[in-house]
């Protein structure tokens, strides 16, 4: 619903590593434009610091709050149309932004790729983000907009082309170059320090439709060993980032009211190459900690500009109809995904909601399920990405 606010946009982390990089897009992309925004974190000499080296304006306001002090959060929720949080792990510290969302009415946006606690803040809190009015997005950036977007373009362009939706997609990465974020692998460590405490856990980690309550579809392919691809002619290994954007997929399909049927089946993998080779290759990456073990980054740490600007990621669709037809879709970045590209898509995230999504329902949302092409076009125009038909 549209809603009359101080604020536009909350950048909240903004001197964390992730969230500098957010505030300096907005800086760049939306100086001067019709979107009001503020610096959002727990120490305001950072963010006055941090406003100043980025060449924001002076009166770009700014905001102290901190998960630990809930008034502080909920001050800072209900003067703005959206917070945008950088502030993970979110199992740890996300909760308390995600209830003064809700109990606000403001639209929320974050990074996350911890199922299980999403899956608690949906129990917890969707019935009242949908009487607020607040529109909660988990997972803006690299997980999962590529990949649930991604679905989403193809589903779209089958439906003109081929009558309706497919109900088998594969996800095929076929390159990628650059680092995940040490806030991911904090979430990671988060989510499995959750689970060892709570059993009950590994149940959603292990289960495609941890994110659809009441729904339970088909046997999904498992995607968690080295394998043959008919459908790429190679071999194809274990990706990192499956666990969670499948289950971000399928959940767009559940809101979507099963727009790509009740029957639909998705995995992701990456494209290793044919014969020997490729074969060897799927063997090492499925033995590698690719999270980078005791070297991956902490999190407020990442590469250099010049190492973000050389990355970059090119992922493949490939939808197959029950008549066996086929199509194909490719998604790409220009910069690396974890930092430099997932910044563009969490900052145009936030704006799309302020804008051409201001009348949506309120509820909790995976990125396809609310955005779809009005984010797309936003992506393509401003983020350096691109959404293409392959033949």
């Amino acid at each position: 619903m549209a809603k009359s606010r101080e604020l536009d946009v909350v950048v909240y982390g903004a001197t964390g590593y992730t969230g500098r990089l957010v505030a300096e897009y907005m800086v760049e992309t939306y100086g001067g434009k019709n979107v009001t925004w503020a610096m959002a974190g727990r120490n305001a000499d950072k963010l006055a610091a941090t406003r100043d080296e980025l060449g924001a304006p002076n009166d770009t306001p700014l905001i102290k709050a901190d998960a630990s002090d809930p008034a502080s959060v909920q001050a800072m929720a209900e003067r703005a149309k959206v917070v945008l949080t950088t502030v993970g792990p979110y199992t740890l510290y996300g909760e308390p932004l995600v209830a003064a969302c809700a109990k606000a009415g403001t639209d929320y946006v974050d990074l996350s790729g911890e199922p299980a606690w999403m899956r608690k803040m949906i129990d917890a809190h969707e019935a009242e983000a949908k009487t607020s009015g607040a529109r909660i997005v988990f997972s803006c950036g690299f997980d999962s907009i590529p990949f649930d977007l991604g679905v989403y373009f193809l589903q779209e362009e089958a439906k003109k082309s081929l009558g309706g939706p497919v109900s088998r997609v594969k996800g095929r990465v076929r390159a990628m170059q650059g680092s995940f974020s040490g806030g991911t692998a904090a979430s990671m460590k988060a989510t499995m320090d959750a689970a060892a405490k709570d059993p009950s856990i590994i149940e959603l980690l292990v289960s495609p439709f941890a994110l659809t309550p009441g729904f339970e579809g088909p046997a999904q392919p498992e995607g968690n060993a080295p394998m043959e691809d008919e459908a790429t002619g190679g071999w194809v290994a274990p990706f990192i980032m499956a666990p969670i954007n499948t289950k971000n997929v399928h959940r767009s399909n559940f809101l979507l009211g099963h727009s790509y049927g009740a029957d639909f089946v998705y995995d992701e993998m990456m494209i290793t190459g044919p014969g020997d080779e490729g074969r060897q290759m799927a063997e090492a990456v499925a033995s590698m900690d690719m999270m980078g073990g005791d070297d991956a980054p902490k999190p407020g740490e990442g590469p250099s500009k010049e190492e973000r600007d050389a990355g970059h990621y090119d992922i493949l669709f490939i939808g197959e109809a029950a008549d066996g037809k086929v199509i194909k879709a490719a998604v790409t970045g220009d910069k690396d995904p974890g930092y430099g590209s997932t910044s563009k898509m969490i900052a145009e995230s936030a704006v799309c909601l302020t804008d051409e999504l201001a009348a949506k329902p309120g509820g909790i949302f995976s990125p396809a399920a609310i955005f779809g092409m009005p984010l797309i076009e936003r992506l393509r125009k401003s983020a350096g990405m691109t959404f293409e038909l392959e033949s």
